[in-house]
Order: C-alpha cells, then structure tokens, then sequence
C-alpha cells in the first residue's frame, strides 16, 4: 500500500505511539502523543499528561498521519516530518515549538531537529539518527499490506486508517503478559480486555495471523489456576471481573484465516476451565442460565457484560442475561467442534449436551413471544424485563430461535417503532424510549454488536440482511473517518450529532475525565472495520 494519497485527514484525537511490531513497548514509560483539532499540534498524554507539540497554529494545508510517523505540509508551504525513534522517543525534521512540557519530558534541539522523549529514558544521541531509515522502517507496515482491489477509494483511505491504527495498538510482551498484546487504544485504555482481544484478533487475521494468535494467546497469560479470565489486564495485574465469553470464537475466526492446531490444542484445556469457572461462579439462582456480575458504581452497573451502563442494569438486580448465554452456549457448539478435530473426543457429548440445554433455557425463560424478542429474565422478581435491547438479537450467534422465531426478530431491524432507526442496531428499542439517551449503551450504535448480530443473521440464511447490516456499518465508519480522521467508539443511530457530541456515562466533559467523552482510534471498530473490508460476509 502506498501511503502518498491516504492518512490524509488531520483531526483531533489521533493516536501517535511506537509499535510492538517495531520493537520493545514500555506500558508505564512509554511515550503517546494525540492530534489537536484546529492546528497542527500534538498532545502529550503519557506517560504524564503535559505539553504540546506545536507545528503550526492552523490545520496543515497537507498530511500523512500514521501512528508513528507523519509527513505534512503546514499553512506557510513548511514540510516537516516527525517519527517514533522507539518506545521513548518522537524525532521531528522541520520547525516546530513545544510548550508547557511536564518534568516527565525531556527536549533536545538542534540542526533542524527536535527530540522529544522520556526524562528517565532519554537519548539525546537520537536527535543524530538517521531519519530517514527510522522513516523508511516505520512505513514499512502499510507498504506491506494489499488491499481488495473491489474496495472504493473511500474505503481505501479508512482501510488504511485501520491498520495503522491496528499497528500502534499492538504491545510487546512484558511483565505478566508473554506475548504480543493489544489494547482498545493506547490512552485513556492502556490495558487488554478481554473481548476487545478477541475482536483485535478477528482483524488482525487479514493482516498477520501469527499476531491474531498472540493476541488471544496473551489473554490466556493471566488466566488463574481455577480458569478465571480477568476482563481487564496489564502487564503488572488484573482486575476481579471477567468479560464476555467469546474466544471459541475468535480462535475459530483466526483458524479460518490461517490453521494452526497446535496452538488451539494448547489453548484447549484453558478455555476449558474459563467456561466451567463460568457454570460455577455466575448462576446465582442455579436454574441454568447465567448473570453478569453487577457492580456499585451507577454509571457502569455491569462492566462485565461489557454494556457498561445499559438500562438493561438500572435496577442493579441480577438478570439472566440473553447475551451471555448466546456467547455462553455459541462457545460451548465451538468447543464440541474443537473437540471433535484436535483430539478430546471424550468432551463431545459435554459440550454439545451444554449448548442444547443453554438454547433450550434461553427459549424458555428469556423470549418474550408477544414482542418477539429476547429479554433479560429478573432472577429474584422471576419475570422476564422489559428493556428490549440489542443483546436480544444475540441468540441468533448460538441457534437458540426457530426459523420462525429469527424471522420475526428480522423484522424488528427495520421496524421504526422498534430497531429500524436511521443507523441501526441501536442499543435499546423505540419501544424501551423512556430509558434512551445519546450515553453508550443506552441507544448509540456499537460495530461489534452490529458485527455478531450479522453472524447470527448469516446462520439464519439471512444473507442479504447480514450484508446490508455491514454494509451500512462500514459506510457510516467511513463518513466520519472522513470527516474527523479517527474511529470512535460508538455512533448515534438516529444521526442527529456526531460522535464527539456523544455522552459517555452521563457527562461529556474530557476536563473532567478523558472517560466522559468518547474514545477516539478506538480498537474493534477498525479493526471490524478492517475484517469487513476485506470481505467478512463473503
């Protein structure tokens, strides 16, 4: 791919770091620089906020911006060049100014240069490097990708976004975690999750899937004796909750990529126990079906469902949950596959007797048949809910409706009183009105979910509507990669604002907190992006 006519958008919020595919990353030292929308600046942002890399006080009247390397022309006819020389390091040819630099941060100057790096690592050799084979190296990642030759120049221009964006998000083993690992983003993030792994994963595949499989691999690195998987985890701990079950799933996505039985021999035993810590830690009332843990905080009831503050979690009661049991019962039909082709045949029957009796309960206990849909059940009031919400589609991941059942969910995708808003799937349902808002997961529109609700409508033999769901996805990432230059983290499904005028739990206040805003080069939505591109639906 050549970089001469794409990463041409400058914007606010795009991130500049040092890859894992370069060499060593640093989780606590590392350096992270974002793009400052209305001139040509950088913010320092790690590893303390503090200080700007001012180029020009206006937008620049040409760019490149990659994650690690930028070329532009500014509004006076300057070119000026900047790379990550390492995990510490910016080198920047051309004229620029850097203004409140926190102590964390060093400068050095000097025959039209500037280093910018690390107090505690600083090189100041590096202002002599050679730049243009730090240059050269750095761009080597986009040169190497080929793209589908069907893709618009729109779509080649976002592509291109995405596996930059890819690029920076990938760390370098240290500490707890011993392989290649990915992050949502590399600020406010920092850490891996869980699910945004496997989705990191399911894109990467296009590109590398030697990386796809680190990147699951590295989950595995801090799974616990008994099999619990921590949601979140960095290279010096993780956190007490786990996060949505879907590394069958992703492990068979990279497998279709490129197979590799060995390593799904290895991880075998693992997701294993993962899956039976699960039976035993999140059925609460034991009927079968399970709950995500609940937390205090209001603004986020069920971190672990990974739909932080839906309305489905308000009353903070625990809910048999269709979402979780899809993902539940959808690994436990991969696992039985597993087992059938990498030698644990002796499983087959546990796992198959699993994901019949987990459709079996779904359809009992969560579809509501006079909306036609399924719903979260309240385990202590023994009623289903009535917060229809984009989870209710994920049944279709596992093949718990009948064909009659998933027809009359289809409908409810177009339907204007019920998902069919102007970009769908919205989070919630017209129908749940008295509980939206422009807040995350209480209507905004998520890729991911957009993306397994398309697996679930493809099993169905829902093709068309799968394709079309992709396709609308991809149109509306594109519109505002074009516009801002950056993927967010979530998207109005009514169209009246874009993303940056979105809330995040409550509040859009970055002063306030970098989570009270939405997150820009945010990890899944390019890299599904990127899968779609290269032809998910194919």
């Amino acid at each position: 791919m050549n970089d001469g006519d794409i990463l041409n958008v400058w914007g606010k919020g795009q991130l500049f770091c040092f890859s894992g595919i370069d060499g060593k990353t640093d989780f606590e030292e590392g350096l992270v620089l974002r793009s400052v929308d209305g001139m040509t600046a950088f913010e320092v942002k790690l590893p303390v906020a503090g200080g700007t890399v001012l180029l020009d006080d206006r937008p620049p009247a040409e760019c490149c911006l990659a994650g690690d390397y930028f070329r532009l022309v500014t509004g006076q006819g300057r070119v000026v060049r900047g790379v990550m020389a390492d995990a510490y390091h910016l080198l920047i040819e051309g004229e620029c100014r850097v203004l409140g630099l926190a102590d964390a941060v060093r400068i050095r100057q000097g025959r039209g240069r500037v280093l910018l790096g690390v107090r505690e690592k600083f090189c100041p050799e590096l202002l002599n490097a050679d730049f243009e084979t730090l240059f050269a190296a750095r761009r080597r990642w986009l040169a190497g990708v080929t793209l589908p030759e069907s893709l618009s120049e729109l779509s080649r221009r976002t592509v291109a976004k995405a596996c930059s964006m890819l690029k920076t998000q990938v760390c370098s083993p240290e500490g707890v975690l011993k392989h290649f690992w990915s992050t949502p983003d590399r600020w406010p993030h920092r850490r891996m999750w869980l699910w945004d792994s496997v989705f990191h994963a399911i894109g990467m595949r296009r590109l590398n899937p030697e990386l796809a499989r680190n990147f699951i691999s590295a989950v595995f690195d801090v799974c616990r004796e008994d099999g619990f998987i921590p949601h979140a985890a960095s290279p010096t701990g993780f956190s007490d909750i786990t996060q949505p079950p879907i590394l069958a799933f992703g492990i068979a996505k990279v497998e279709e990529a490129e197979s590799n039985p060995e390593w799904v021999r290895g991880l075998y035993p693992r997701l294993k126990r993962f899956l039976e810590w699960i039976f035993a830690h999140r059925d609460s009332d034991g009927a079968g079906l399970m709950e995500w843990a609940i937390e205090a905080h209001a603004d986020c009831r069920s971190g672990e469902s990974g739909m932080d503050n839906s309305p489905r979690f308000d009353g903070a009661i625990q809910l048999d949950a269709p979402d979780f049991n899809a993902y539940l019962a959808r690994e436990c039909e991969l696992m039985g596959k597993f087992a059938a082709r990498y030698g644990f045949a002796a499983d087959i029957s546990f796992w198959q007797e699993h994901h019949a009796r987990l459709n079996r309960l779904m359809n009992e206990r969560l579809w509501d048949d006079a909306e036609g849909m399924y719903t979260d059940y309240d385990v202590t009031a023994n009623r289903r809910t009535n917060v229809y919400s984009s989870a209710g589609f994920l049944p279709l991941l596992s093949g718990a409706p009948s064909p009659e059942q998933a027809a009359r969910m289809v409908k409810q995708l177009t339907d204007p009183a019920k998902f069919g808003t102007p970009f769908g799937v919205p989070s919630i349902s017209r129908v749940s009105e008295a509980a939206y808002a422009k807040d995350m997961w209480r209507g905004p529109v998520w890729v991911n979910i957009n993306y397994l609700i398309s697996e679930g409508l493809r099993r169905y033999g829902f093709r068309a509507e799968a394709d079309q769901l992709l396709q609308n996805t991809m149109r509306e990432v594109e519109k505002f990669y074009q516009k801002y230059g950056t993927f967010f983290e979530f998207y109005d499904d009514r169209r009246e604002c874009d993303p940056p005028q979105l809330l995040r739990k409550t509040s859009l206040d970055p002063d306030d907190s970098p989570y009270h805003q939405v997150f820009y080069d945010y990890g899944w939505t390019g890299t599904l992006y990127l899968d779609m591109a290269f032809g998910a639906w194919s």
